[in-house]
């Protein structure tokens, strides 16, 4: 199963808030990766539900919220302190300064006060450095044509020794999870992600450029690279190595594959 950072990491802002990405029909979990399907009726304590609002009451039962389940999260995940951690569980439950103060033990009402203005100094430095990073995706045009790590779509840049990626690392590493040859299958994709976007550029090659396909021709396609399509699927959308609508209704080489010399949205 996919594990919680994977789930997380390449999830949208709105799915993380939300608890749950939608994917051909399938809501899944960010928290836990647990699976409803639409066309089913899950039954909860006498009443039925459809697969997007059961996803809503599993979430509250297994998690008590998705604001719980982050605030869980390590602080390595998190970046919050213990003290920042406690502040904004006790913000959560709509506490007056004076009454989270004397909940945690922490100063004076004033000491809260400048604690609220660092949290929010934190999220506007986070929303500058998303656009930041957005806005260099599309304009970085003196970026080393070979081997250079994109920024994900979802705001996240894999690691920096993904960088400046040598034609022999390269090598080994797809001798490593390719034993059978690049065109052969995956033995896992479980590695990090410096290996992973290495991967990732491997397998973009068995589309073909200037073509479009659906979500079915997509699918059979990875099913022949490896069993975990669907994650697959979605690094290779995150990463830029493919393209789609909206609506997940047609795929092709994205503009990562296209700096690869490999991709370029077909004509309509």
């Amino acid at each position: 199963m996919k594990s919680s950072d994977s789930r997380l990491q390449t999830a949208s802002l709105e799915e993380i808030k939300r608890g749950y990405v939608e994917e051909a029909e399938v809501y899944t979990c960010v928290c836990c990766g647990y699976e409803t399907e639409a066309g089913i009726i899950y039954p909860e304590e006498g009443v039925l539900y459809e697969a997007e609002r059961y996803m809503r009451v599993h979430i509250e039962k297994a998690h008590g919220s998705v604001f719980e389940y982050l605030l869980a999260l390590d602080k390595s995940v998190t970046g919050l302190s213990d003290v920042q951690r406690g502040l904004l569980a006790q913000f959560y439950e709509g506490k007056k300064d004076a009454e989270v103060q004397q909940a945690l033990g922490i100063g004076s009402a004033s000491t809260i006060r400048n604690h609220r203005f660092v949290l929010k100094e934190k999220e506007r430095q986070a929303k500058i450095l998303l656009a930041l990073m957005e806005l260099l995706k599309n304009k970085d045009l003196h970026a080393p044509a070979a081997w250079v790590s994109p920024v994900m779509k979802q705001g996240h840049m894999i690691d920096q020794q993904a960088f400046d990626i040598s034609e022999a690392e390269r090598e080994k590493v797809l001798q490593s999870y390719f034993p059978e040859g690049t065109k052969g299958p995956l033995t896992t994709f479980q590695m990090k992600q410096k290996h992973k976007y290495i991967v990732l550029l491997e397998i973009a090659k068995r589309f073909e450029p200037q073509r479009t396909y659906t979500e079915k021709q997509v699918n059979a396609l990875l099913q022949q690279v490896h069993d975990d399509v669907v994650e697959i699927r979605r690094y290779l959308v995150d990463y830029g190595l493919l393209e789609r609508e909206p609506d997940g209704s047609q795929y092709w080489l994205g503009s990562a594959a296209e700096q690869q010399g490999e991709g370029q949205r077909p004509a309509t």
